[in-house]
């Protein structure tokens, strides 16, 4: 028998009915002659095997089927096909309010999670006050959950799951519903759980919590894993795959404003050093004049930029080419995506904020388990413009 902790997930299947709209009359007599028509494919043949205390992020974009194979795991969503066994206590947090009931107040809540994943009333009373202090509703405990905010029904809905001593730990998108102190709070107590042997699996768009809280990832498109591996190394290939597709879409875009050429380099065309120089070069092809601020970014990876500069300029009919340069990159060694976009009074896209170029900065490493913060913090730099 598998130890307590452990996730195996064989071939597994999930479909949903494409067209959700409500049948009329003849539609549901109908239905029966058209069971086959109309089925959407969200996991296709996926196999997952997860051992205690791993640490497993599952990436990709919208629609790849990463919430719905944790719904699968969480056991609120059955598969169509395969076979799935998972072992020990499941804490989960896959919406802002898993496993707690509006109706009732949040110190029955706590107890009410505590029986359903088969845990003591006595060890539920024994954390009881750290999961109170830690969703922060000392003064709200004794009413009905319905009454609180979104904030603080995520907040003790994350606290039930996480210190109620899962053996594994599921936890969605969520998280980015609250301040960005709580959730540094949350992903701490995710290294407590994990460094208490625990299992985590964890689905997230912040690439640099997923980098932080976890050591393999496994990369799902289109209901299909297209990699299992070393987090960083899976996060690497996202990356690439979601700049491709960017640049692509917007080459291939037919506007009136659109990027033909981007490039990053220091001065002389060579590598970018971390606290050296760097030069931005951005040319537009424009069938109109137009008064625009333009806009160039820095960000590791789909992350937000944590460098944005702009200047007010115009597009002028035929092409625009743009040169920043920056004296001091402030960035550690890695991988990054240069954004562009030229915005028109009042926010308007001319040209849409994207990706439109990579740029591989030199130097020293960040360390890859910061235990202050989990993401980059935006920073000012001085840079100098020039157009041509």
């Amino acid at each position: 028998m598998s130890p307590e902790g452990t996730i195996s997930a064989q071939r597994i299947w999930k479909r949903f009915r494409a067209d959700r709209q409500p049948m009329t009359l003849r539609g549901r007599l109908e239905r029966p002659m058209h069971r086959s028509r109309g089925w959407r494919w969200a996991l296709r043949d996926v196999d997952l095997a997860i051992e205690p205390g791993e640490s497993v992020a599952l990436i990709g974009a919208n629609g790849s089927g990463k919430s719905t194979l944790l719904k699968i795991l969480t056991g609120v969503m059955d598969q169509y096909a395969g076979t799935l066994e998972v072992r020990g206590r499941v804490g989960a947090l896959i919406e802002v309010r898993t496993g707690i009931h509006p109706q009732l107040t949040g110190r029955q809540n706590v107890y009410v999670y505590g029986a359903l994943i088969g845990m003591p009333r006595r060890d539920v009373e024994r954390r009881f006050d750290e999961i109170v202090g830690f969703a922060e509703v000392e003064q709200a405990i004794d009413r009905p959950v319905k009454f609180y905010s979104s904030g603080m029904q995520m907040r003790l809905g994350f606290a039930v799951a996480a210190f109620l001593d899962p053996d594994i730990m599921l936890v969605d998108e969520v998280l980015a519903v609250g301040d960005a102190s709580f959730q540094q709070r949350c992903l701490d107590k995710l290294r407590e759980i994990l460094n208490n042997g625990s299992t985590l699996v964890f689905v997230s768009h912040d690439l640099a919590a997923v980098e932080a809280s976890c050591r393999r990832g496994v990369l799902l498109d289109n209901g299909v894993v297209l990699a299992d591996g070393p987090v960083h190394s899976v996060l690497d290939e996202y990356r690439r795959a979601v700049e491709t597709i960017a640049r692509s879409e917007s080459h291939d875009e037919h506007g009136p404003h659109r990027v033909i050429d981007a490039s990053a380099s220091d001065p002389g065309g060579g590598p970018v050093s971390s606290d050296g120089p760097m030069t931005v070069r951005v040319t537009i092809a424009s069938d109109v004049q137009r008064d625009a601020t333009m806009c160039i970014g820095i960000s590791e990876g789909t992350a937000a930029p944590v460098i944005v500069l702009r200047r007010d300029s115009t597009l002028r009919d035929g092409t625009t080419s743009l040169q920043c340069g920056i004296e001091h990159v402030p960035l550690p060694r890695g991988r990054y995506s240069v954004w562009f976009g030229a915005f028109a009074p009042g926010g308007i896209d001319l040209v849409p904020w994207q990706p439109v170029a990579d740029v591989d900065v030199h130097g020293p490493f960040l360390d890859p388990l910061p235990s202050g913060v989990v993401r980059l913090a935006p920073v000012h730099v001085q840079a100098t413009w020039e157009d041509r």
